[in-house]
């Protein structure tokens, strides 16, 4: 399990939302992903996206300037695979 850390201070939205989607697509598995934000939006945008993602948010911890959002990768989900023949 590989945690990859992304600072994305400064970056208004949506730009902080779609550079965690991006990050995402990269893990693996398990793996987990520590984004840095300053945008205030990102405390509604990226739970929204890890919802939408189906991984896991473990946490977010409120800094005075800044927000860092603690996000599992979880593994891809089978219901939407085709049965096998």
């Amino acid at each position: 399990m590989a945690v990859t850390k992304l600072d994305l201070t400064g970056l208004k939205c949506p730009l902080p939302a779609l550079r965690t989607r991006k990050a995402l697509k990269s893990l693996a598995p398990g793996d987990r992903l520590e984004v840095r934000c300053t945008d205030p939006l990102a405390a509604i945008d990226i739970p929204h996206l890890v919802g939408a993602t189906g991984d896991r948010l473990e946490g977010i911890e409120r800094g005075e300037r800044d927000m860092v959002f603690l996000i599992e990768k979880s593994a891809p989900s089978t219901a939407s695979k085709p049965p096998p023949h």
